[in-house]
């Protein structure tokens, strides 16, 4: 990629099923036509776009920012929603504070944090109650 740094800014609407997941579709599209491996973008739409329909069901909304070079794929989730009381209980696989609604609709499973890990190089979440969270998602092309 010569260096190259690509860089994307998104907004992640509240509440709007039918607009999740676009950011990481379109970070997908961006991947597919850098060519890079098919692993690593299956990793990384996982990571981003489990992040993205959390923003939407938990964060109010929020807003995504995407740097691609040619090392890695660094994504910032960041939302200003309720934030996360316990972020230890809310790793573990199944845990779910979604509402009723969200699961009638197939989403909110209590399987965002965990696959965010499992697919990610690098996982930082900056969590406060009353003040949202911010999650950082790093993916290598080349693990170091």
């Amino acid at each position: 990629m010569n260096n190259t740094v690509i860089v994307r800014d998104y907004i992640i609407p509240a509440d709007d099923f039918a607009l999740a997941g676009e950011a990481s579709s379109s970070v997908r599209k961006i991947l597919t036509q850098l060519g890079v491996a098919p692993d690593i973008i299956k990793r990384t739409s996982i990571a981003m776009y489990e992040a993205e329909i959390n923003a939407v069901i938990h964060g109010h909304g929020g807003k995504a920012h995407v740097e691609i070079d040619e090392n890695k794929i660094f994504i910032r989730i960041s939302d200003e929603g309720p934030g996360i009381a316990d972020l230890e209980l809310a790793m573990q696989e199944g845990y779910s504070t979604a509402p009723d609604s969200v699961r009638e609709m197939g989403f909110g499973a209590g399987m965002g944090l965990s696959n965010m890990k499992k697919h990610s190089d690098i996982l930082n979440i900056d969590t406060e109650v009353n003040r949202g969270t911010i999650v950082d998602i790093t993916v290598f092309f080349n693990k170091p």
